[in-house]
């Protein structure tokens, strides 16, 4: 049984079709990546599984009496197994950075419930994780946006979710911590027993880090992978239906790991 199904979802707004009838699954501890053009739907079909965009089909999630459809939660019920990190915070007003990651515990706490000692010293220590040691009583406002990417991944891990859905997490980082975020997630993931859906910007990043690979084009999947056990040519050939003439190689860097390289190819003429 999959730890998490998503069957026949499709969603349309505004008479436009965006995702269209994707059906997959995704086993416990498992990080599944999302790659494909702008404007392929990768955005919507995140939206739509967290049930922020109506939507037809059917999102199931395993729970110890069988599956449940996500559809038929409430919001906070839903908050507790389910946490979207989307591209920009939304958050504008003047709040710490502590306060922020401590949003992760509104789904367990009760009304006028506030976050208890524990739960403080688990933020500060997550924000050491992610990189943020010491921005506790910083203001939100006066981080840099890859910091502000950084303090959502916190809430995040804070929340302690089944489910992470997150909308191209990396797009503000640089290298250095685009490579720490995937290894503080795929570690979490492992810990946790959680299951992610990303959508990344970063082909590099996604066939390096995630166990499966889904290839959106025109809000359907064209292309499944297993960067791990697919061979570089077969991978190839999926690629490039979004992103056109390509070639797959596999290194070792110096610490003797084996790292998949893609190289954008000439296009012919």
């Amino acid at each position: 049984m999959s730890y998490f199904k998503v069957t026949d979802l499709t969603v349309g707004y505004g008479g436009k079709m965006i995702v269209n009838d994707v059906s997959f699954a995704v086993e416990r501890g498992e990080l599944t990546g999302i790659l494909g053009a702008n404007g392929s739907g990768k955005t919507t079909f995140l939206k739509a599984i967290c049930n922020i965009l109506p939507h037809e089909g059917m999102c199931e999630m395993h729970k110890a009496q069988g599956m449940t459809k996500l559809e038929s939660l409430s919001a906070k019920e839903l908050a507790r197994l389910c946490s979207y990190i989307p591209q920009r915070s939304g958050i504008s007003i003047d709040i710490s950075v502590l306060d922020v990651v401590l949003m992760g515990c509104n789904p367990k706490l009760g009304i006028l419930e506030r976050p208890n000692k524990e739960m403080r010293e688990r933020a500060s220590e997550i924000l050491k994780i992610v990189g943020l040691p010491g921005k506790e009583e910083m203001n939100y406002q006066f981080l840099s946006e890859g910091q502000k990417q950084l303090c959502i991944l916190a809430r995040t891990l804070m929340q302690d979710a089944k489910l992470l859905l997150l909308d191209e997490p990396e797009s503000s980082l640089d290298l250095r911590y685009r490579y720490h975020m995937l290894e503080i997630l795929r570690k979490s993931l492992k810990e946790g027993e959680s299951s992610a859906v990303v959508a990344l910007h970063d082909p590099a990043l996604a066939l390096n880090y995630c166990d499966r690979l889904l290839l959106f084009s025109e809000g359907r999947i064209v292309g499944e992978m297993i960067p791990a056990k697919d061979s570089p040519e077969e991978m190839e050939r999926k690629l490039m239906q979004i992103y056109g003439p390509v070639s797959l190689h596999r290194y070792e860097d110096r610490a003797g790991h084996t790292q998949l390289v893609m190289i954008k190819e000439p296009e012919e003429l």
